[in-house]
């Protein structure tokens, strides 16, 4: 059983001899250093339901998780992968499955579960969305770029507050634990990356919410008013309810927080103009 590769020239090597290369479309970053690797597995502690990983790459974290006791099913959408898993995971009780995890039936995994993973680049956004929407999970612990992790702790009247922002507002508390440099990686990426762990509320998706939140941050540049009235809502109506919540006309859609869209969705249900 070979260990996992934990160096850049370990990476390297091991790629080479399955002849292999890292794929840019897959978002391909192999974590290489062993204290960021323990300090995300201490993040997810405990491990108090299944874990799912989402693009285990070589296996290092997936390996760390087993060997402090989790349960792993690692997902991995890139085939070429397989032999590489299979050898740095065996005799070890991982349930390797290769599918692309935007396709993953989420909604039917057993409720508690975890996400642990160093989330491919390109798909963070969506997944961890669909994750939240889908209510089944405990916590989530996850590698993304830093500037991904910025918008979903973000607060507002900033430049990266937005639908994620509120998405992940909505639905957990959101912690940004750490960032990692590019060096942490192989091959290294262009951006650093940070560590974030939502601890889900409960909070069932709310469609209309976020049908809201969209359309106001739609034409972000413009009044909360006339992005909404771009979106097709009336804009007299608009301006009624921004007016019974003691909100300016000139109001724009970062400037209001999860509470402040709730109290909106709420006015505009019942303002009659």
């Amino acid at each position: 059983m070979a260990n996992p590769p934990a160096s850049p020239k370990a990476v390297r090597e091991l790629l080479l001899r399955h002849g292999l290369f890292a794929q840019k479309r897959f978002g391909q970053h192999f974590l290489v250093s062993e204290a960021h690797l323990h300090r995300i597995v201490e993040a997810a502690r405990p491990f108090t339901g299944p874990v799912f990983e989402v693009g285990p790459g070589l296996g290092a974290l997936t390996r760390a998780l087993l060997e402090a006791g989790a349960q792993v099913t690692a997902i991995e959408k890139d085939l070429r992968l397989r032999p590489v898993l299979e050898e740095t995971l065996s005799g070890l009780p991982a349930r390797l499955v290769f599918q692309d995890a935007l396709l993953y039936p989420w909604e039917e995994v057993p409720e508690g579960s975890l996400l642990v993973a160093n989330l491919p680049y390109n798909i963070a956004t969506p997944l961890v969305t669909r994750l939240l929407k889908a209510g089944r999970f405990a916590r989530l612990v996850f590698l993304v770029q830093k500037e991904v992790a910025e918008r979903m702790t973000a607060r507002p009247k900033t430049p990266a507050y937005g639908v994620l922002t509120l998405r992940v507002a909505h639905h957990a508390r959101a912690e940004r634990l750490l960032d990692l440099p590019p060096g942490a990686f192989f091959p290294p990426p262009k951006v650093w990356s940070s560590l974030v762990r939502l601890t889900p509320t409960g909070a069932p998706d709310d469609p209309g919410l976020f049908a809201l939140v969209e359309a106001a941050f739609s034409k972000r540049r413009k009044t909360l008013l006339n992005a909404l009235a771009a979106a097709g809502y009336s804009k007299a109506r608009v301006g009624e309810a921004l007016k019974a919540l003691g909100l300016s006309q000139g109001v724009r859609a970062e400037e209001l927080d999860l509470k402040a869209f709730r109290r909106l969705q709420e006015a505009l249900t019942y303002t009659e103009v």
